[in-house]
């Protein structure tokens, strides 16, 4: 391979990644309806262990108290709103990445009965912790 070869691969390979990227980060904010409201989806992990699931949503600098999360139907709503901290709404915004706003996200359930939610922050994320009913 010669060296504008190589170069030219280079720049379709980072072109192909840098496209991917974006495609990743579309799918995970994606901007929706709920209930007439536009809404965001945070993208979500979904664990299982033999006594509970457990679901890690990216809130950063959302308080878990604030975050409703409901079971309905086989599925787990997670809904609430991210907004800039007060003393920092008169700031000069250089870059603003992360959304903003309404976010709702309907997660499908492993098919169990649940006896608890608990919610609490982790590193960024909101934890969820769905407890089983033991047999």
């Amino acid at each position: 391979m010669t060296k504008k070869e190589f170069t030219t691969w280079m720049w379709f390979e980072a072109l192909d990644r840098l496209s991917r990227a974006q495609r990743l980060h579309q799918q995970f904010f994606q901007v929706h309806h709920q209930a007439g409201q536009p809404a965001w989806e945070p993208p979500v992990d979904v664990l299982e262990t033999k006594t509970e699931v457990l679901i890690l949503c990216a809130l950063p600098g959302v308080d878990a108290e604030t975050v409703d999360a409901v079971i309905e139907g086989g599925m787990l709503t997670v809904s609430g709103k991210r907004s800039l901290p007060e003393e920092l709404r008169t700031a000069l915004i250089h870059q603003l990445e992360l959304p903003q706003g309404r976010f709702a996200r309907r997660i499908p359930l492993p098919p169990a009965h649940y006896v608890s939610v608990q919610r609490q922050a982790l590193n960024g994320c909101l934890l969820i912790t769905l407890e089983k009913k033991s047999l």
